[in-house]
């Protein structure tokens, strides 16, 4: 079994900055991955990062190089820098964990981006 919990958000001004924190405990196993998803609709999630267990990392085309995906081994924690954001990044941040071919979800942090 493995948990995720998630951290960060809140409320930020256009072209502002904040970062999520995701703690995953449990058996993670040898390869893992680890991924933010943002709500976008009611029925559907996107992924905009990952990072797996080696250090590879992926990111959604529209994040333009705004987000930084990066994790602390150490601290089974994965961190989700996102810079310059816009009203359209306002979404529910979930932090997902696949391990064994299963998926683990946190409970998700609101980002607002509103002046």
């Amino acid at each position: 079994q493995v948990q995720v919990v998630e951290s960060g958000g809140g409320l930020v001004p256009p072209g502002g900055s904040v970062r999520l924190s995701c703690v995953a405990s449990g058996n993670m196993g040898s390869f893992f991955v680890m991924s933010w998803y943002r709500q976008v609709t009611e029925t559907h999630r996107d992924r905009v990062a990952a990072i797996d267990s080696r250090g590879m990392t992926t990111y959604k085309d529209s994040i333009e190089g705004r987000f930084t995906i990066s994790r602390d081994s150490a601290e089974n924690t994965v961190y989700l820098q996102m810079n310059n954001l816009k009203p359209e990044d306002t979404a529910i941040y979930y932090c997902n964990a696949l391990v064994d071919g299963l998926y683990y979800w946190g409970q998700g942090t609101q980002v607002t981006v509103s002046s």
